[in-house]
């Protein structure tokens, strides 16, 4: 496989996939760090809580933040909608079940937080914290599944009623049969989910060791030691996995440095825990993974030929040989790119910036003592 940057390639084209290929990646790298946190405090609200004023708590250190991390999600899946069309519509034609329980996870997830508070019993508010629980869950298990598969790359086949389309499938005579989906849960792919969510599980503790005061920072403290250090395991299993079996030959030196980086990163993040170096160690370990991701999929968006297995790329590329669904054949017209960044570099400084003041807003720690107690309204007789 042949890194596709040459001079047969009218320069425009080329700058501008490849800037929108990495814009692409800023928000999907955005969304796993600002959101894994928040991932991992949902999974954790029926577990390391004690009472329900600590679930509070828990609570209300993600309440201001969590649904605009959401808004990264949503960014990138319409960025990618807007500058890769043929990969939008690959991708979630063609793995639509996985992307249905990713929506279920993200609805029962905020249904949770929003109606939560609706109701004062016990049995009410149990319901929607294991709701959240089960959301903060699966969304990252599905996503670690999926990026997995971005790796060893996913097969994809022209659709016989029209070759200008490509599905996900294992072959012609599958499409439209049986979806692909029991196919993503391989081994490899089920160890990207285990390792996804539990890097968001040490993420979340370590977020709640810096945002809370007394028991709970204590407890968050404690069980991010335990949860770092499975993390750290899983995820050297993992990362070795995937350079020593899956990494093309060209990438292997930058894949080894990112994968050094992860690690060191989070070990420092484990030695660090309750300090503000450790999230921000923890954050590294995010971006350092994100990128061995994205510049995998750099050259072929994450696809394979469903008949070789082999990359799509040509020996040598060029506008006419090049074949199959890659950076290029996917992208948008190069008007529409260039209008898009246009539109890109005015409006995303200006959600960077947003972001920033909202969370130097609420960056003070809480504990119980900052909850108030629940006052019981008497109803008024009619």
């Amino acid at each position: 496989m042949n890194f596709m940057f040459t001079f047969d390639m009218p320069p425009i084209i080329s700058v501008l996939a490849v800037v929108w290929f990495l814009l692409v990646a800023v928000l999907w790298i955005g969304y796993l760090v600002l959101e894994g946190f928040d991932y991992g405090v949902g999974m954790l609200i029926p577990f390391l809580a004690k009472n329900e004023k600590e679930r509070r708590v828990m609570i209300n250190t993600i309440g201001p933040v969590w649904d605009g991390n959401e808004v990264w999600l949503l960014t990138a899946g319409g960025a990618m909608f807007l500058a890769f069309p043929a990969w939008y519509a690959t991708l979630f034609s063609g793995l639509y079940l996985p992307l249905f329980l990713v929506l279920v996870g993200l609805i029962i997830r905020g249904v949770s937080f929003e109606y939560r508070s609706k109701n004062p019993g016990s049995t009410w508010r149990n319901t929607f914290d294991w709701m959240a629980a089960i959301g903060s869950f699966l969304v990252p298990l599905v996503f670690g599944v999926g990026f997995a598969n971005f790796i060893i790359g996913l097969p994809v086949v022209a659709d016989p009623n029209n070759p200008a389309l490509y599905v996900i499938a294992t072959d012609a005579a599958n499409i439209g049969v049986t979806p692909y989906f029991w196919e993503l849960f391989s081994p490899f792919g089920l160890l990207g989910g285990i390792a996804v969510v539990a890097l968001c599980l040490f993420h979340g503790l370590i977020y709640l060791s810096l945002k809370t005061k007394g028991e709970i920072k204590d407890r968050a403290k404690g069980w991010a030691k335990i949860v770092g250090a499975i993390t750290i395991v899983g995820g050297a299993v993992f990362l070795v996995c995937q350079n020593l079996f899956w990494a093309p030959v060209y990438l292997s030196g930058l894949n080894w440095i990112l994968v050094a980086v992860a690690a060191v990163a989070l070990i420092v993040a484990w030695l660090t825990v309750g300090r503000g170096l450790s999230f921000t160690c923890s954050a590294v370990a995010w971006l350092a993974v994100a990128l061995g991701i994205f510049i995998r999929m750099l050259p072929t968006l994450g696809f394979v030929d469903a008949k070789t297995g082999t990359s799509f790329t040509s020996a040598t590329p060029s506008l006419d040989t090049l074949l199959g669904l890659n950076i290029y054949s996917a992208a948008s017209q190069d008007s529409t790119l260039t209008i898009a960044l246009v539109a890109a570099l005015i409006m995303v400084p200006i959600v960077l910036a947003y972001t920033i003041w909202a969370y130097w807003v609420f960056r003070r720690p809480i504990g119980i003592n900052n909850i108030p107690d629940e006052i019981e309204v008497e109803a008024v007789p009619a």
